[in-house]
């Protein structure tokens, strides 16, 4: 599996679209990204089609990909989040990496994805609030990219 991540992100993702951290650390960062929302996406224990299509607009406008490989990317983060003993691997990712508005760029993703099928739940709310806290986003923040995509919606 990791042959098939290494050739997906050097046959396809293009260099950083936000920070400025070196291609191999920037294929790392969408994945870590796409797992994330992959796991919000589960969060409610149900996978609404809604939800994956978000994910799919928001990685591909966020990271400026192509649609094939927005599903790639997608279908490689599923595979990760199978195997992942926790987000800790995917979220110290990010926070090492990340400025501050780049992590609030996440969790505003991952509130798009919580709030694509018209409803918020409460196990949807507690895991961008954990993915916040591990990413040291503020609550001001989190409350701020809540309402952001709240009042887009």
């Amino acid at each position: 599996m990791i042959a098939a991540i290494k050739k997906f992100f050097d046959d396809n993702i293009h260099p950083p679209a936000i920070g400025g951290a070196a291609r191999d650390d920037t294929h790392a960062l969408h994945l870590a990204t796409a797992a994330l929302m992959i796991e919000m996406s589960r969060a409610d224990f149900h996978v609404d089609e809604v939800e994956l299509a978000e994910i799919s607009a928001v990685l591909g406008k966020q990271f400026r990909l192509t649609e094939k490989e927005v599903q790639e990317l997608v279908c490689l983060a599923g595979l990760e989040m199978k195997t992942a003993a926790s987000l800790y691997q995917f979220t110290s990712l990010i926070d090492k990496s990340f400025q501050p508005e780049q992590k609030r760029q996440v969790i505003e993703m991952l509130w798009r994805v919580a709030f694509a099928d018209g409803h918020k739940d409460k196990y949807e709310e507690y895991l961008v609030r954990k993915v916040a806290d591990l990413l040291h986003v503020s609550h001001q923040d989190f409350i701020r990219a809540r309402i952001r995509v709240e009042e887009e919606g």
